[in-house]
Parts: structure tokens; C-alpha cells; sequence
């Protein structure tokens, strides 16, 4: 099996404030690039589309640009700018530090329905 595709020709965009979605389906995994804008916050721009009070999904991630403050739901922060990698468990909220677009890459088995309105 072998599969190349390009975000620019996502199977779908989800739209929210402050940022976007690209969601692409690929045999085993689901990829996400997500674009924040300066002042983004899960808890503001996500979070009611969610109706959660912190981000239940994990995350597989890579900063391509910009960086992401994270903070854990047992008080756990850590930040990430361009070349991290990291991992994010379910409980979280995260928001965009400084005034440059953050441009996140997610390695998801599942996004599901993140960010996705009904």
C-alpha cells in the first residue's frame, strides 16, 4: 500500500474562529494541519463547538510555525515553536503565544470530530 496526498487537496476544511482544519483520510491514519491565528485559544475558539471544557483529543504533533502554549488540566505546561514535536493526552487547553500564526501538524489515529460543527 502506498498513499501520497497534499493537505492543499484536503477531504475536508473545518473553519472555526481564529483558525482552520485541513483533514486528510489516509489508510490507518488521519492527518491534520491546523492553522491558529494570533490570539486563538481552544478554550474560546473550540471549545464551545466541543461543549468541553478543556480538549479531549490526543495529540501527535509537530510545530511547523508559530508557537503553542499548552496547558494540562492538572496545571502541566509546556510550550512548543517551530521543529518540536510533542504529545498531548486528552484534558488540555492550548492558545497561540505572540503575534505569528501557529501551523500545527497532527499525526492523529482518530481526529474525529474535532472542531467539527453539526
Amino acid at each position: 500500500m502506498l498513499e501520497v496526498r497534499s493537505p492543499d487537496k484536503a477531504d475536508e476544511t473545518r473553519d472555526f474562529p481564529k483558525g482552520r482544519l485541513d483533514v486528510l483520510e489516509l489508510p490507518g491514519l488521519t492527518f491534520g494541519r491546523a492553522r491558529f491565528e494570533p490570539g486563538w485559544k481552544w478554550s474560546e475558539s473550540v471549545g464551545p463547538i466541543a461543549g468541553t471544557a478543556s480538549c479531549q483529543f490526543h495529540h501527535y504533533g509537530y510545530v511547523v510555525q508559530g508557537r503553542l502554549h499548552i496547558r494540562m488540566d492538572d496545571g502541566t505546561e509546556a510550550e512548543a515553536g517551530p521543529g518540536d514535536a510533542f504529545v498531548c493526552d486528552p484534558g488540555h487547553d492550548a492558545w497561540v503565544v505572540g503575534s505569528e500564526a501557529a501551523v500545527v501538524l497532527d499525526f492523529a489515529g482518530k481526529i474525529g470530530d474535532y472542531a467539527k460543527q453539526a
